[in-house]
């Protein structure tokens, strides 16, 4: 921990771009310099900019990438499913995102994966995972921090899809719960929290489909020394709200107890200061390499309101790959 903190306080006083990547339980937090990065086969874009240019020096084919998902069986996660309500009548928790892994029995591998996703936020950690978020977390400008929870999504085919997801009450709900909770987190490190917009409408690739998500932007002024402590800040304010819930310690226990397999480094989160501003975002739309096999972790909010096959097929709607 006094080795990152050390080393993200350095950077950021000799503006240094770099690195940093944080799992989901705060036990693994890792920094570098972009070299130091790309020496370790680690590569990242940021909407554009990054440091895997040599990566996408060929040109690419335009099809899409099969997955051939095998996804749990609803069996297993109505199991899991039905735990998360009790403890949600209960009142240890308002909403819980519950996520499962999918195995996948495709052909790509991790970096033609990588090089064919099209995202906002992509990361490609050597031969363990990659991942290709739509979901901002903290961005910080101007001694300003601004968040982005996304919460809420319906695919764009479905008639009258935007006006589906906007009036949605268990979604309404959701959404409320987690801007209120990105609130009071900034809220710890930040002064004068405001929601500038809520719950609006951003459009999500999908292979050669669509998603429609709701997003709110939430703002923040730091203190003007932020940069001194900016690493044990960050710390106070994770896991994110969005991929975890409400309480947040509470329902973390229950996320432990009721997921069959480790979160790792899915659902943390990763970001870049380029030498003047901070963009991170949370580690979602993930797919990791274990023991050779490749796995496609997804889930979803669970609110009181939530129905098994509604939170079943969110599921299996979030494993795709969003080529260009």
């Amino acid at each position: 921990m006094k080795d990152f903190e050390k080393k993200v306080t350095d950077f950021l006083h000799e503006e240094k771009p770099f690195l940093f990547i944080i799992d989901f339980n705060k036990s693994k937090k890792l920094v570098y310099s972009l070299e130091e990065a790309a020496e370790q086969n680690i590569y990242f874009n940021i909407k554009g900019k990054g440091n895997d240019n040599h990566l996408d020096s060929r040109i690419l084919d335009d099809s899409l990438i099969n997955l051939h998902p095998e996804p749990i069986s609803k069996e297993i996660y109505q199991k899991a499913f039905d735990t998360v309500k009790k403890e949600l009548n209960t009142g240890n928790s308002f909403l819980l995102n519950l996520t499962f892994p999918t195995t996948l029995n495709t052909t790509a591998n991790l970096k033609e994966i990588y090089r064919k996703a099209s995202a906002p936020y992509k990361l490609l950690y050597k031969d363990k995972f990659v991942l290709f978020s739509p979901e901002c977390y903290l961005i910080i400008k101007n001694d300003a921090i601004f968040s982005y929870p996304m919460k809420g999504t319906i695919n764009s085919a479905i008639p009258n899809a935007k006006e589906l997801l906007l009036s949605n009450k268990k979604e309404q709900y959701e959404h409320n719960t987690i801007v209120d909770l990105i609130r009071n987190d900034l809220s710890i490190i930040a002064k004068k929290v405001k929601v500038n917009k809520f719950r609006y409408i951003e459009k999500i690739k999908k292979g050669n489909q669509e998603l429609l998500q709701t997003s709110s932007e939430i703002q923040g002024e730091l203190p003007k020394n932020w940069k001194d402590n900016f690493a044990n800040l960050l710390l106070k304010t994770l896991p994110a709200g969005s991929i975890s819930g409400a309480p947040k310690k509470k329902t973390i226990d229950i996320i432990e107890h009721v997921e069959i397999m480790p979160r790792g480094f899915y659902t943390g989160i990763f970001g870049v200061f380029d030498g003047t501003q901070i963009d991170s975002a949370v580690s979602i739309r993930y797919i990791e390499q274990i023991d050779g096999q490749l796995h496609y972790k997804s889930g979803g909010g669970i609110t009181h309101l939530s129905k098994l096959d509604e939170e079943y097929q969110e599921l299996l709607e979030k494993i795709y790959v969003p080529t260009i």
